[in-house]
């Protein structure tokens, strides 16, 4: 049946209760487990940082990078009680074409994703 299941995780709640039912999935099924993290850019504003500083622009980028590593060991960490292994991917595009991109990459069997009432791009997913 599914042995690749993949979810879309972020910070939201929709996302953190997608990703215990894929655990819950993925155990069951004895599937491999990958979330998928779409990086969100920058703030257009960042560009100013340079600006104001020659190190800014550095320190907002290992914010961000720092930030996306956190969200990465909290994955694997509420898996590990599990006994469930998660393997993280974080890309970088727009969030349909990204997430598109990396199921067909990976073959994965089985997407789970959380309903986000207030992205309507991302609802473009289910007629793709």
């Amino acid at each position: 049946m599914f042995r690749k299941i993949a979810v879309a995780y972020n910070e939201s709640p929709e996302a953190e209760r997608a990703f215990h039912c894929a655990i819950q999935l993925a155990k069951n099924l004895g599937a491999e487990l990958s979330t998928i993290t779409v990086a969100a850019e920058l703030p257009a504003y960042t560009a100013f940082a340079g600006a104001a500083g020659p190190s800014l622009s550095r320190v907002l980028a290992n914010d961000r990078e720092r930030f996306y590593e956190v969200l990465e060991e909290k994955a694997r960490s509420s898996a590990h009680p599990y006994g469930v292994e998660v393997q993280s991917h974080i890309v970088e595009g727009r969030e349909v074409d990204a997430i598109v991109k990396f199921l067909r990459g990976q073959k994965i069997d089985l997407l789970v994703m959380g309903l986000h009432q207030r992205s309507l791009h991302l609802a473009r997913l289910w007629s793709t």
